[in-house]
Formats: structure tokens, sequence, C-alpha cells
């Protein structure tokens, strides 16, 4: 179905919609346990299906110092709380395409660029030996314009060009969000930053 045929609606704008919706602030938790939050919907409302929960940040973290960025590899879906928690945010993510690709654990954002430039990991170019060495900033190159450097060499949560990899397991490592999304989340995020990934 073209986006003529739905009124105008993209799928991307519907996933933005969705990420954006689910950002506000929970009103009520489901079980005295559970980490996940739940708007005042009525009864009959079903669960979006991409999985995406709000979280609350005290399981993962013992406090927000500096803001904590939770990513999420099952459910593709990377939590920002603002260090004064007045800030939360849900953003559907890409996520590495295999378990030998994955790194799980504590890391922080050590670096911020924007308008990265990007160079192939030594594994990717002994996969990938066809791959330039180096590709500037721009439309081709695969962090997108922003990019968090993590305290793990060469993993980094960065935007993307292309929009099908988001949701899906695409990515050599890092963790990719629509080109907006890491915009918003570079603005929000600082040295320091504490990352999770689970």
């Amino acid at each position: 179905m073209s986006s003529s045929d739905r009124g105008g609606i993209s799928r991307r704008a519907v996933l933005g919609g969705v990420a954006s919706g689910i950002a506000a602030p929970a009103l009520a938790q489901n079980t005295p346990d559970s980490t996940e939050f739940e708007g005042s919907a009525g009864q009959g409302v079903r669960r979006n299906i991409s999985s995406f929960r709000t979280l609350d940040w005290r399981p993962y973290f013992s406090d927000t110092r500096n803001g904590a960025i939770l990513v999420d590899l099952t459910s593709r879906a990377l939590h920002f709380w603002s260090e004064d928690r007045s800030v939360y945010r849900l953003y559907p993510t890409s996520v590495p395409m295999s378990e030998d690709l994955t790194r799980r654990g504590r890391t922080e954002v050590v670096r911020k660029v924007e308008g990265p430039s990007w160079r192939p990991t030594p594994a990717m170019r002994a996969r990938n030996p066809e791959w330039p060495d180096y590709v500037p900033p721009g439309p081709d190159n695969p962090l997108g314009t922003h990019a968090l450097y993590l305290s793990w060499e060469f993993y980094r949560i960065h935007g993307t060009h292309d929009t099908r990899k988001i949701g899906r397991r695409s990515s050599n490592g890092c963790v990719g969000l629509y080109n907006e999304h890491i915009a918003e989340l570079f603005g929000h995020a600082q040295l320091g930053t504490q990352v999770l990934l689970i």
C-alpha cells in the first residue's frame, strides 16, 4: 500500500509518532514488581506490536547521574532518562545482526560527534574487504548525522540514513537510531552519560 493510499501516513511517521507518544511520563505501574509502565488507557486498548514499554530506571541504575541510557536489545528499544529525570525518551533502534557481534553490559558516553566520519573496524574489513577504508560525513555515511561514542572501542549509538534498518537486527555491533532521534538524544546526552545494554 502506498503512502497515498493511507492518507499520506508513512511507516516511519507512525514509528516516530509511537516513540514520541510513548516517551510521555507513565501514569500507572502494571504490577508492584514490574518495571513496565502503561498510561491510563481503556481496557480494550491493544498492546503496541513492537512490544515497546516505558520502563522505570531504578532496576537498571543506582542513580541517574549524568543521565542514563538503557538499550534493550530484545525489544530493540533505547530508553533515556535525564539526570533530574525530567526528560524520558523511548526510541526504536537497530541492533547487531548476530550474537557474536552483540555486546552487553555497562559503558558510558565518552565522545559526541555531529557529522561523524566512519572507518570500518578490522573485523568488518575481514568480513567485507570490498568496503571503503573511510567514509566522510554525508548521506553515504553509515553513522548518520550524529554519533555517541562509547567507552568500548568501536561501539557507538548513532544515526542512520538507511531507515530500513531500524527495528531490525542489521548492525555490525552498534545501536542505530533514526537521524531525527539521534539528534534529539545527542542534545540530551552528555559526556559521562551511563549506558547499559541488556
